[in-house]
């Protein structure tokens, strides 16, 4: 007698183990965001794909090694701080193109490369654009801003994550490797291009393929 319930028990659990599976096949065939935590899901990238595309050209000479999106990716919206302490995340340069670029004062390129940085942000930063440079030391807060000081930067705007959680957030999407990491990142938050190490931001190679990705 206890035979037909049981079985019937069975066939309700199946059910709805069936149902929950079609759900999470939907949500990965059509992006579904908010199973993931990526608003829009893979669809909203493509636009950052195509560009990449376009700019890929442009990656040459002193730009040579970044790598162009050959997939859509949101960015994670890393977390960090200005330089009064205000909390802010990558959601606050929504519509506007942004060289993200990690950095340390322990990091002998990073030394070399920020100049370079503060002249890019001085040649094209502005309402469409900007270079937005974290700093991921953990000890010593007043450190990294002497040594901004020291190697001539004036125009950056001073953001820190003593935490250095941005790096880890982009390593566990396989952005991030060392210092400096960098990525050029559209207006909605996707991966127009990434690169690991330092470049010659300043140059005319530099110029042209920025240019390129602001220019949509």
């Amino acid at each position: 007698m206890t035979e037909r319930p049981l079985a019937r028990k069975r066939l309700a659990l199946i059910a709805v183990a069936c149902v929950a599976g079609l759900a999470i096949g939907l949500a990965g065939v059509y992006g579904i965001g908010a199973l993931t935590g990526n608003p829009g899901g893979p669809a909203a990238c493509k636009p950052a794909v195509e560009l990449a595309g376009k700019v890929a050209p442009f990656a040459r000479g002193e730009v040579a090694a970044v790598n162009m999106a050959k997939s859509p990716l949101r960015v994670p919206n890393l977390a960090f701080q200005d330089a009064a302490g205000k909390p802010l995340t990558l959601a606050d340069w929504r519509g506007r193109t942004v060289l993200l670029n990690l950095w340390a004062t322990w990091c002998v390129p990073c030394r070399k490369e920020m100049p370079s940085l503060d002249a890019l942000q001085t040649r094209l930063g502005g309402p469409n654009f900007e270079v937005v440079t974290v700093n991921i030391d953990t000890r010593d807060a007043d450190k990294p801003k002497a040594w901004l000081k020291e190697v001539g930067v004036s125009k950056l705007a001073y953001y820190a994550d003593p935490a250095a959680k941005t790096f880890q957030d982009l390593k566990a999407i396989g952005r991030a490797f060392g210092m400096p990491t960098t990525m050029l990142i559209d207006p909605n938050g996707c991966e127009i291009g990434t690169i690991a190490g330092p470049a010659e931001w300043a140059s005319d190679d530099a110029l042209k393929l920025i240019q390129a990705a602001i220019t949509r």
